[in-house]
């Protein structure tokens, strides 16, 4: 298995909400539920299939001129009024002041919070390393039931305010969108099977670790939950998803039961979501939830870092698998920490979920 090659990326389209969710909602008595449900199913596949078309898409270029990775982020907001042609008309610069519309100033902060934590925590600048310019374009769609990053920029509905409300809501889905660019940018996942469940465990771990970076919250204060807030009142459920418990997040009449898996021994098997991307990131999820509570303190410190120094190390391959990515994290623990409870805690992670590291 050979590292990826750094000249292009697997053009993948990235969302927040699973296809299986909008599948449950799409098929719905209730038209206010089934319809907003449907419309974005067939706009989110219509969007995937183009992206697909592109075999190799070379990597945007980051601003000219730039000779020093900057330490503050370079972010433009732009407002789609409904419409599906992006980005839509810009709406707010980098250093502007705030909008009067909250869906424009929670995406800038949202945006922004990703940036810092990537530049403080690990000192990268931006999901390049370069400063890449951030975009970001609310209002798509009407009653657009999802988020996505796009290989470029950042995309948010409304949500159909039934089941969904805004996605600027939880920054976390902000982080979590835009950690697949970083993705993107360095280990290069592939979309499809256990590595497109890295590549969506990924996204909720850096998507948790922003959260509680910009609450000041520690491994032990933390929700781990990914899009709390996002479901509307009367909606049974927490959030869309749930690291600490995989499986647990939601349990509703019209969404269905979680079906997250936390453990090896009850992984699933399917065709759907490229091969249940979306569900089988609870493994890995659950793993780092179990490092980091390990470990104790601010999680984006000592078990952060060691998920950073894998996804950037160069040496985790595009088709890697869940073993392949428990490997290097212990390489990791003990290339930075040396031998000591870094790596023992990484190896009972793993080995908690059912994920052999040797």
């Amino acid at each position: 298995m050979q590292p990826q090659s750094q000249c292009g990326f697997h053009p993948v389209f990235c969302t927040i909400v699973p296809p299986h969710v909008l599948d449950k909602l799409s098929q719905s008595d209730n038209p206010d539920l089934a319809g907003p449900a449907r419309r974005t199913l067939e706009g989110d596949a219509a969007r995937r299939t183009r992206r697909q078309m592109a075999t190799v898409v070379t990597l945007p270029a980051s601003p000219e001129g730039e000779g020093e990775a900057s330490d503050k982020p370079d972010r433009t907001l732009y407002d789609c009024r409904h419409s599906t042609q992006l980005p839509g008309t810009e709406v707010r610069a980098e250093g502007q002041e705030p909008s009067q519309d909250a869906s424009v100033n929670r995406a800038y902060a949202g945006l922004g919070a990703t940036f810092e934590l990537l530049f403080s925590a690990y000192g990268r600048s931006s999901i390049d390393g370069k400063g890449l310019p951030l975009i970001g374009s609310v209002h798509y769609d009407e009653k657009y039931n999802n988020a996505f990053f796009d290989g470029e920029q950042m995309v948010f509905g409304d949500g159909d305010g039934e089941v969904f409300l805004d996605f600027t809501l939880p920054i976390d889905v902000i982080a979590h969108e835009l950690t697949h660019g970083l993705t993107q940018y360095t280990a290069n996942l592939s979309y499809y099977g256990q590595s497109g469940a890295l590549n969506e465990s990924v996204s909720d771990v850096f998507g948790s670790l922003v959260k509680q970076y910009s609450l000041g919250q520690s491994a032990d204060q933390a929700d781990w939950l990914i899009g709390a807030g996002l479901l509307a009142p009367g909606v049974q459920g927490v959030a869309l998803r749930s690291m600490k418990d995989p499986g647990t997040a939601y349990d509703d009449d019209v969404l269905g039961k979680d079906p997250q898996p936390g453990k090896m021994e009850d992984y699933v098997h399917t065709s759907q979501d490229n091969g249940g991307v979306h569900l089988n990131s609870g493994i890995p999820n659950r793993a780092f939830y179990v490092l980091a509570t390990a470990l104790g303190g601010n999680a984006w410190e000592r078990a952060g870092q060691i998920w950073f120094d894998v996804l950037t190390g160069g040496q985790l391959a595009v088709d890697a698998e869940f073993t392949d990515f428990a490997r290097l994290t212990v390489a990791a623990a003990r290339s930075r920490y040396g031998e000591g409870d870094e790596i023992e805690a990484v190896q009972k992670a793993w080995s908690e979920v059912g994920v052999p590291t040797e």
